[in-house]
C-alpha cells in the first residue's frame, strides 16, 4: 500500500492506494525498439456542405426555422392541413438523437421547403403558415 496526499479543487485528501503494478516492472516488459512506418501524408478534403434551398417567400413570422442542423428525418403534416399551436409538425435528427419542431401559431400549412432526407442548417425555412 501506498500512501498519497492529493488535491482537488482546492481540497486536500490523504488515500491509501494498492499498487498492482510497480513502474519499475513495466520498463522491465516494454520493448527496446518498436518499427514504427509512418502514415501517408494526408491530403486536405473539402467539407461536403448542403444544397442551397431556395429562400421561402418571406422569413418573418408565418415561416418556421430549423431550430438545429441536421436531417430532415419525418414531416407530420402536408400543405392545407390545419395545425394548433405546439402540435408537432417536423422531426430533426441531430448527432443520432430526433427532435420534434412544433408549431408556434395556429394556422394553415401554406408551404412545405423541405422533404424527407433533406439537411438542413439552423435557422433555415422548414415551412410557412398561410
Amino acid at each position: 500500500m501506498k500512501r498519497l496526499r492529493i488535491t482537488v479543487n482546492g481540497v486536500t485528501y490523504e488515500v491509501e492506494v494498492e499498487v498492482l503494478q510497480d513502474d519499475d516492472e513495466s520498463a522491465l516488459h516494454a520493448p527496446t525498439s518498436i518499427n514504427a512506418v509512418p502514415p501517408p501524408p494526408r491530403t486536405p478534403t473539402t467539407p461536403a456542405t448542403a444544397p442551397d434551398t431556395p429562400p421561402p417567400s418571406s422569413t418573418g413570422p408565418g415561416v418556421l426555422v430549423s431550430p438545429i442542423a441536421g436531417i430532415v428525418a419525418e414531416i407530420k403534416v402536408k400543405v392545407g392541413d390545419q395545425v394548433k399551436e405546439n402540435d408537432p409538425l417536423v422531426v430533426i435528427e441531430a448527432m443520432k438523437m430526433n427532435s420534434n419542431v412544433s408549431s408556434p401559431v395556429a394556422g394553415t400549412i401554406r408551404a412545405i421547403n423541405v422533404k424527407v432526407g433533406d439537411s438542413v442548417r439552423q435557422g433555415q425555412p422548414l415551412l410557412e403558415f398561410a
